[in-house]
């Protein structure tokens, strides 16, 4: 593959090291999803790198930084690539204790969960929130977020992540495989409902919907909004690139408050190997493609 050209005014030159995949990729690669350039290209929406060079216009960045990014809409190429073109209003720096590939898994679900819990939900301390698919990489940043902010967070997940949940931050666990956990999460708050719930599963919104109290608030990452009922505000909400937001996430990731399950990494002539896995969920975890050699 060639090397991307030389960077504009706005951009940063990025020797990739790691680079993120997630089902998403699948939604770009088949058309779902336009992220500034169509295939053929190389995949990818979040990567972390080197900066390799930089535009004339951009101050805040300089050769040999470590960052990472969530760079649309794409310049050139996507992240699956030695080189990535971003504007560096996109850029965020990339802390020393966390990994390449780490930190290239990062960006999509860390800001995901920052604009659901923050922004669509606007979480508020001592309230009950309910994370449905908390197990995944974006609900468990979304506990962790919300834990932050004082919110009592009633999450769903599979059992075998409910340790983890709780050390980020859940204090009641329920398993999603039950078919009754709408109404276990509502004998949770003393049968009132929770005011916020943040749903990331497929087709699960209509279900979380369920265990929120009258005039609450819903948000999915999953473009399957219910309808709205009982004066509950529903919102569909999809990722935004914002490099300070991302940097305040990313500084949060370096001091231990928030944590990234990361669980394959593949090798960059693997990719597909690595998008199968993401979109068929056979991690455990975020799935990072490395270019190091």
């Amino acid at each position: 593959m060639a090397d991307a050209r030389a960077p504009g005014d706005d951009e940063v030159l990025i020797d990739v090291a790691a680079a993120g995949v997630g089902n998403w990729d699948e939604i770009v690669r088949t058309g779902g999803w336009d992220v500034g350039c169509a295939p053929p290209m190389a995949l990818g929406v979040e990567a972390a790198g080197v900066v390799a060079a930089i535009g004339g216009q951009v101050g805040d960045w300089a050769v040999g930084d470590e960052v990472l990014t969530h760079p649309l809409p794409l310049r050139d190429q996507g992240t699956w690539a030695p080189q990535l073109l971003a504007p560096g209003e996109l850029l965020a720096r990339k802390p020393q204790s966390v990994s390449w590939e780490a930190a290239a898994v990062f960006p999509v679900p860390a800001l995901t969960a920052e604009q659901v819990i923050v922004e669509a939900l606007d979480v508020q301390a001592g309230e009950p929130l309910l994370v449905h698919g908390a197990g995944g990489a974006t609900g468990s940043l979304m506990v962790s977020i919300a834990a932050l902010r004082g919110a009592t967070v009633i999450a769903t997940a599979s059992p075998s992540n409910h340790e983890r949940l709780r050390r980020q931050g859940a204090t009641h666990l329920i398993d999603y495989h039950d078919p009754r956990w709408p109404d276990e999460a509502r004998e949770a708050t003393d049968g009132d409902g929770v005011a916020f719930a943040a749903n990331a599963v497929r087709d699960g919104a209509a279900h979380a919907m369920r265990a929120v109290r009258d005039g609450g608030r819903l948000a999915t990452i999953t473009s399957d909004p219910p309808e709205e009922t009982r004066g509950i505000a529903v919102s569909s909400v999809y990722v935004r690139p914002d490099g300070t937001q991302l940097g305040r996430l990313a500084e949060l990731l370096g001091a231990g408050k928030l944590e990234i399950s990361l669980g394959a990494v593949f090798p960059i002539d693997e990719a597909a190997a690595a998008l199968a896995a993401a979109t068929h969920g056979q991690a455990g975890g975020a799935v990072a493609l490395t270019l190091l050699s």
